[in-house]
């Protein structure tokens, strides 16, 4: 039973480095952990689709802020940000992917769109990156940081869900009481190695001249071009941000995405900053922009129930536990690695968070980890589920941007880069938080 799990993101693993569409990927993983527990096909596949509902939360909510970017987008205050950075950092490739990466940070906390930003705001740049020879690899891995070392290591917007989940996992699981602030300053020291595996991406691997292979990247992908005239700020700009920022707000205080994004849509309606004749065609086009991406985080939701009702991740960390003893620097390790195992098949760290926490808390209890540490072992486990995993959001955001010409290969661009440059530093620094907190 406790090999179901590797086996099952084993088959996850090679058939997507054998570039088979991930959502295929997904459910023959799925599928496979069902038959080696024994359940039929029919039962692996209504396993599925049952736990399909876990994700419906945040995929309803991709698609509403995806109607929401490009609501923004039609304003034309996109193209101001756009044409900036052309003006600015044309030539300048380092701090072109720096940009990019500041950029991304943005989308976690301040104005908390996510990835929908992605498709609206790359695909013009696209041109601008081949006439500078920049290496596309390095784009993804600065879009990735932006999409996860915000919200790893700031409690506010994303990051607030995030540490909010953590706290809750902790205190269901007899951990005792702990506080946002304090799993922030736990996951600070990992969140540093993604900081670190940026550098080391930007200034060493990706630095080199790297010419765009045309169909590298398979079929294009659809996107929203901004409009490429040159655009004044005015006062509909204005009413754009205050949409913006209202948005923000009550993503705060709701704590729900679904309200900050329709409190945007609508204000950007009643602003008059979109006319209202254009709502079907905004949401179609949101949904177009993010449908799939939501659509796969539902089948790799599906997935996770199907290794949790099995009981074949919690067989997996029986049987690590069983020989560990008391050994804290050798525990924390062996529960990272269980982590990255269940986590990349996944690719969601939002929604692994209680999952891990389950397993996770009686163990790091029954051994002596301070409530600092076992925040530190959870929050590193859930981030390593999205760098590098074909399924995560913070992987198939940078490749719907970045592939919008058909140059960029999902795996070999996106997620080999960002797993070799985020999940490793993330799995040490995590592993040393562990022990010295």
């Amino acid at each position: 039973m406790e090999w179901i799990v590797v086996v099952s993101v084993l088959v996850l693993t090679i058939l997507s480095l054998l570039r088979v569409n991930v959502i295929i990927a997904i459910i023959a993983a799925a599928l496979t952990a069902g038959l080696m527990a024994g359940l039929s096909v029919v039962e692996s596949i209504e396993t599925l689709v049952a736990g399909m509902g876990g994700q419906a939360n945040t995929a309803l909510s991709y698609i509403l802020l995806g109607a929401f970017a490009v609501a923004i987008s039609y304003t034309g205050i996109t193209s101001i940000l756009v044409n900036y950075l052309i003006r600015v950092l044309t030539g300048k490739k380092t701090m072109m992917v720096l940009a990019i990466a500041g950029v991304a940070c943005l989308s976690q906390n301040l104005v908390p769109v996510h990835i929908a930003f992605i498709p609206i705001l790359i695909p013009p740049l696209l041109k601008l990156f081949d006439s500078m020879k920049l290496d596309r690899r390095a784009v993804a891995a600065a879009l990735t940081f932006g999409l996860k070392a915000p919200y790893v290591m700031i409690p506010a917007g994303f990051g607030l869900i995030f540490h909010g989940i953590i706290v809750d996992g902790m205190e269901q699981n007899g951990a005792g009481s702990i506080t946002t602030g304090e799993t922030a300053l736990a996951m600070l020291i990992p969140g540093s190695g993604m900081i670190v595996g940026l550098l080391i991406a930007v200034f060493f691997t990706y630095r080199k001249d790297r010419e765009a292979v045309p169909g590298a990247g398979g079929t294009e992908a659809s996107f929203i071009s901004p409009n490429s005239e040159k655009v004044a700020f005015n006062k509909k700009h204005m009413l754009t941000i205050v949409a913006i920022v209202a948005a923000l707000v009550v993503q705060i205080v709701t704590g729900n995405l679904i309200a900050g994004a329709l409190t945007g849509l609508v204000l950007m309606f009643l602003f008059i900053a979109v006319p209202f004749n254009r709502g079907d065609s905004i949401v179609t086009e949101g949904i177009g922009m993010m449908g799939t991406i939501a659509f796969v985080m539902l089948v790799a939701s599906g997935y996770g129930n199907i290794l949790t009702e099995t009981g074949a991740v919690d067989a997996l960390v029986e049987v690590t536990s069983g020989f560990l003893g008391d050994n804290k620097p050798l525990i924390a390790f062996v529960l990272l690695l269980v982590g990255l195992v269940v986590t990349i098949g996944i690719g969601s760290s939002f929604g692994t968070i209680p999952i891990i926490a389950a397993l996770y808390v009686p163990i790091c209890m029954a051994a002596g980890f301070s409530p600092l540490a076992i925040a530190a072992l959870i929050g590193t486990a859930g981030a390593l589920g999205d760098a590098g995993s074909p399924a995560s959001d913070s992987t198939l955001g940078p490749t719907s941007g970045l592939n919008a010409d058909g140059k960029h290969n999902h795996i070999w661009d996106t997620c080999v880069p960002t797993f070799i440059h985020f999940n490793i530093p993330l799995f040490i620094f995590g592993w040393v938080a562990a022990i010295i907190l």
